[in-house]
């Protein structure tokens, strides 16, 4: 059998990298063969999964320098029936990829927008000349980089090695532990674990709008590990709440929060009770190459 994994492509990406560890994992657990299934956005990768395309989606969700990645909770918040299932934290490592001949001579450079924000004091230092233009993901540019030495893009070590280019510099995050959690999303539950995501939408212009359902939890001895505000793409200063607790949902206090949750929310996701686990260097230098 095999277990598709939707992931933002095209291959050397950070989302396949996380793919193929966690298609790694599965297999010695479960004999599985991984499929990898790359997609040109991280919202398509979400809605294969959704139409049942695919089996699993891994996204990013949020990184430790630049914050959360919107466009991964705007799509979960849009799509029905998709369930958290775990969350894996990658350690990042950005490099920048050029045929130029030195730094100097580097006049463009490509990357998602959350790496030219994550190297961005790099950048402004080292290459003050070259303009800055993101791209749909870390690997999109590297395929023209061949045809114009001018031209440099951000990546991973590993995006380089798939496509025998050369690392102009390495190291170029502008801080050393950064790292990103992603998200492994399907249509149906995990193994429960300690952490739970959910999202709600309130009445507009409403006192204590916000206010009630943080209560809830406070009331219950519920920490909560994030808080996040999204447009809801209706109305200039209407917004959603997205919220990580942590607890299982088989915990008396959670229980009773999430039963009386929905009295001062409009609109209730929850999207899973989850555990999270660190991705360690090994199982990187286990993985050079991608699943065919």
């Amino acid at each position: 059998m095999t277990l598709s994994l939707a992931h933002l492509g095209p291959p050397g990406t950070n989302a396949e990298t996380v793919a193929l560890v966690y298609g790694d994992r599965h297999h010695r657990h479960t004999g599985e063969t991984p499929q990898l299934c790359p997609y040109p956005t991280i919202a398509q990768s979400l809605k294969a999964v959704a139409a049942g395309q695919v089996d699993l989606a891994i996204v990013p969700v949020e990184n430790s320098i630049q914050g959360t990645v919107a466009i991964s909770l705007d799509a979960l918040w849009e799509l029905d029936g998709l369930v958290i299932q775990q969350a894996l934290i990658l350690p990042i490592h950005h490099v920048l990829v050029s045929c130029a001949s030195g730094l100097a001579t580097v006049k463009t450079v490509y990357s998602h927008p959350q790496a030219l924000a994550q190297c961005q004091h790099w950048l402004d230092t080292h290459l003050p000349q070259a303009q800055q233009l993101a791209s749909n993901s870390t690997t999109e540019a590297l395929v023209y980089l061949r045809e114009d030495p001018t031209v440099g893009a951000i990546a991973a070590p590993r995006a380089a090695q798939l496509y025998q280019l050369p690392i102009l510099a390495d190291a170029i995050n502008d801080y050393p532990d950064n790292c990103t959690r992603f998200w492994v999303v399907g249509r149906n539950p995990g193994v429960p674990g300690d952490h739970i995501s959910l999202a709600f939408s309130t009445a507009a212009n409403v006192p204590g709008a916000l206010v009630q359902p943080l209560q809830v939890f406070a009331e219950r001895g519920i920490n909560l590990s994030r808080i996040e505000s999204r447009p809801t793409k209706r109305s200039l200063g209407e917004y959603l709440f997205f919220i990580d607790l942590n607890g299982n949902a088989g915990a008396d206090s959670v229980q009773a929060a999430l039963t009386v949750l929905p009295q001062y929310t409009e609109v209730l996701k929850i999207f899973g009770c989850y555990g999270v686990s660190h991705i360690l260097p090994e199982e990187l230098n286990q993985n050079p190459v991608a699943h065919p």
